[in-house]
């Protein structure tokens, strides 16, 4: 008897939303397919029948024992069909979903807007008025008197992370001066000890931005092994997405970008020693390290990072709410890691990431170190700390910084 296909991995489950509709939401964060659905309670426990192990008799058992009806053969058919042409299968309709939106991007002109109208406006209009309301929350706040290499903001939904953005965009100067952004943002996606490029400007409704080809192409040629060029990703992660929407309020529309997806670097945190232990990490960082010391002032840095992710949502057995005892220990720890980054050091900063393999689970982690290892600023402020209640029972922390350059 044929094995049923596994369910990807790569899909989100939650507790369904929708009222009236209890059971087990499932989407697709990568948009290869676009369903979404809602898997009743009596039915939840038949996913796991989806391990790429069990058969279809063994679905045919439990569903017979679940109805009490020895005919459920129409069921099953229909289980089976929903989830796989839905895409969520391991199977060739999930393969062709991937092939095709894969194929669709690489040809794309622009990177179009991803997230527009529903984590942020997308009307043009509307957008810049709530931009402008969330930078307000630090309208007193000025450019400190000493030059500017970066600043590191939330790429958590701006409406749970806008006091912290407000205080990291606050920091930068009114213009940029015709200088090129390098934009360091988490891969929640992407694969591991690597790094995702793309030619294509972003588009969001506030226009269009601009690609410095050369940096780009630079990256891809001096690091192949770990250079991910047109990675799909890009197409679909809000992490860059959500630094260029305040870098074009702030800067105007044509900002000149280089966007940078930064995968985990799961090698390290798990097994130990660096990041740059690995060959293709360390052929990257040398190169964008490179491009840090010819071009010095000609570059600004903008890290899109969130920090510890707490709760029932990301797996642990205890609901998370901010300010609470349990939260107050996950400030203290945040904030040792904070102190490293402010100091500029990259070795203490990774550490304290790989203790107990990061159980804080610091999204921002790679971007971070990214940063430190190539752009090597001289030291760092802590703007604002924050956690957030993502959802009743689970908290995100987040941060603005800014950093300065070596003397």
């Amino acid at each position: 008897m044929a094995r049923l296909p596994p369910l990807r991995r790569d899909l989100d489950l939650m507790p369904s939303p929708v009222e009236g509709h209890p059971g087990l939401l499932i989407r697709d964060p990568f948009r290869y397919s676009e369903a979404t659905l809602v898997v009743p309670p009596a039915l939840v426990p038949l996913l796991a029948c989806f391990d790429g192990e069990t058969t279809e008799a063994d679905l045919r058992e439990r569903l017979a024992r679940l109805t009490g009806e020895p005919q459920v053969s129409e069921l099953l058919r229909h289980l089976v069909g929903t989830l796989s042409g839905s895409g969520f299968l391991e199977d060739d309709v999930s393969a062709g979903l991937r092939r095709a939106r894969g194929e669709a991007f690489a040809a794309a002109p622009l990177r179009d807007p991803a997230h527009a109208g529903s984590a942020y406006p997308e009307d043009a209009e509307e957008l810049g008025r709530t931009l402008a309301r969330y930078l307000a929350e630090d309208a007193e706040a000025r450019p400190p008197d000493v030059a500017l290499l970066g600043i590191a903001a939330p790429h958590v939904s701006p409406e749970g992370g806008f006091r912290s953005y407000a205080a990291a965009y606050a920091a930068l100067p009114e213009s940029s001066g015709d200088r090129t952004v390098v934009i360091l943002g988490t891969s929640h996606f992407g694969a591991p000890e690597k790094f995702g490029l793309t030619r294509k400007p972003f588009v969001t409704p506030l226009g269009r931005t601009l690609v410095d080809l050369d940096v780009v192409e630079g990256l891809a040629r001096a690091a192949p092994e770990s250079a991910v060029m047109e990675d799909y990703c890009h197409a679909v992660e809000h992490a860059i997405e959500f630094q260029v929407v305040f870098l074009q309020h702030v800067w105007g529309p044509g900002v000149r970008i280089v966007p940078i997806l930064c995968g985990p670097f799961a090698r390290s945190t798990l097994e130990g020693g660096r990041p740059e232990d690995d060959a293709g990490v360390a052929a990257f960082l040398d190169a964008l390290g490179g491009l840090a010391a010819r071009e010095g002032p000609r570059l600004y840095w903008v890290l899109g990072v969130d920090m510890a992710h707490v709760g029932r949502r990301y797996g642990d057995g205890f609901a998370a709410r901010a300010g609470e005892s349990r939260l107050s220990a996950v400030a203290r720890r945040d904030h040792q890691r904070i102190e490293r980054l402010i100091e500029a050091d990259a070795a203490g900063f990774w550490a304290l990431v790989r203790e107990e393999g990061d159980d804080l689970r610091w999204c921002g982690a790679s971007p971070l170190y990214t940063f430190l290892a190539a752009a090597r600023p001289g030291g760092g402020r802590l703007l604002r700390y924050e956690q957030w209640n993502i959802d009743p029972e689970s908290v995100v922390s987040f941060a603005g910084l800014a950093f300065s350059p070596r003397a």
